[in-house]
């Protein structure tokens, strides 16, 4: 299913931002820590060499956000006088806009033209425990992990850069820096259907059944610990492990303070954060035995567990309603009693930090394997 898109900055979260639609995965905070952890790992290396030499300079850090950033152009397209362009970097703007034009926003899902919107996700039902390859529903040849594939592919040579969706090297590996990001984060890669009574099904299982949008279109009322933590009463579900349990590990730094202040203070922690995560090896990050080919559907498998666990809410005023043409599941979500687990919020946010720490590793390890 399309998503919509939300830029609001992470360090001028609102109410009403929470609440909008968002379909970046971990949103730009999260992507920068996972681009800078990736150039920390690569400092020095023939491999960052090359990379630096492919993206005119651009770090990881900052390629890692471009993927999103170019979602401006979808209102009035690319080559509209008053788009804002990439000049500092004329040759990869370029190609930035031939990639744009190659793959332009449609919500028209027969549409033999991808939209750039639909590699960045993958929607596998979460409710029976499946793996990628055990069904057909929410998977495409233009998911996430399909086009992790491609772009890998691109950079190794299998496939030539002159391609129909004209991903060259370089916008290989703006999108590989952003997408391994997206595939780390849970509701980017195991959904939730819902039937026509609201009730959760399988759609791989014969019940038919539709999505709610990766979580977008599903309201998380935050029990009153985490309300109180969080400074909202309620997110988009989506929004919420895109933003708030990214930001758990960053200062909340008071509004008293002057606003540079504020942003330095955060700066530094962020800063400290990059450098622990990329000097301590994640847990169980490498893939023993996987081409590099199977990389990202071996990560998908693994984090669809976690999926399904971030979907394990009460859910209620659940509704098939039309969006743009397509059938969307929408309605609000509940913490359950905890019991013997953690609170939601606290497992949520240790989740997304192994995550993000794991990505970083990962998008260093397969960059420096990808390039010849």
């Amino acid at each position: 299913m399309p998503r919509p898109f939300s830029s609001c900055a992470l360090a001028a979260l609102s109410a009403a931002s929470l609440l909008a639609s968002n379909a970046d995965a971990y949103g730009p905070e999260g992507h920068r820590i996972v681009g800078a952890i990736a150039d920390e790992r690569l400092a020095g290396s023939p491999t960052a060499a090359k990379i630096r030499t492919l993206l005119q300079g651009y770090p990881l850090e900052k390629a890692a956000l471009i993927p999103d950033e170019i979602r401006g152009w979808d209102t009035n397209g690319v080559d509209d006088p008053k788009a804002f362009r990439y000049s500092s970097r004329r040759r990869l703007d370029a190609e930035l806009a031939d990639y744009w034009r190659a793959n332009p926003p449609t919500n028209d899902r027969s549409s033999p033209v991808p939209s750039h919107h639909w590699f960045h996700y993958t929607d596998v039902p979460v409710l029976n425990g499946q793996k990628y390859a055990d069904g057909t529903e929410g998977r495409s040849p233009w998911d996430v992990v399909h086009m992790i594939r491609y772009c890998v592919a691109v950079l190794n040579g299998d496939e030539p850069e002159e391609n129909a969706r004209k991903i060259r090297k370089p916008i290989a590996i703006l999108l590989l820096s952003h997408f391994v990001g997206d595939i780390h984060q849970p509701l980017h890669v195991g959904a939730h259907y819902f039937d026509e009574t609201g009730r959760a099904v399988d759609p791989d299982q014969g019940t038919p059944g539709v999505e709610a949008q990766g979580g977008n279109t599903i309201v998380f009322k935050h029990s009153p610990a985490a309300a109180k933590r969080i400074h909202h009463r309620k997110s988009k579900l989506h929004g919420f492990w895109d933003t708030i349990a990214v930001t758990a590990y960053l200062p909340d730094v008071s509004k008293a303070i002057a606003k540079e202040e504020r942003r330095a203070l955060k700066e530094a922690a962020r800063k400290e954060l990059i450098s622990q995560m990329a000097k301590e090896e994640p847990k169980e990050w490498r893939l023993p035995n996987v081409p590099l080919t199977g990389h990202a559907e071996a990560w998908a498998n693994e984090i669809l567990p976690i999926a399904r666990e971030a979907y394990e809410l009460e859910f209620r005023n659940i509704v098939i309603r039309q969006e743009e043409g397509n059938p969307v599941a929408s309605g609000e979500a509940i913490e359950k009693p905890p019991g013997d687990k953690e609170p939601y919020y606290d497992w949520s946010s240790g989740v997304t930090r192994a995550q993000l720490h794991k990505a970083g590793w990962r998008l260093a390890d397969l960059l420096e394997k990808a390039l010849p």
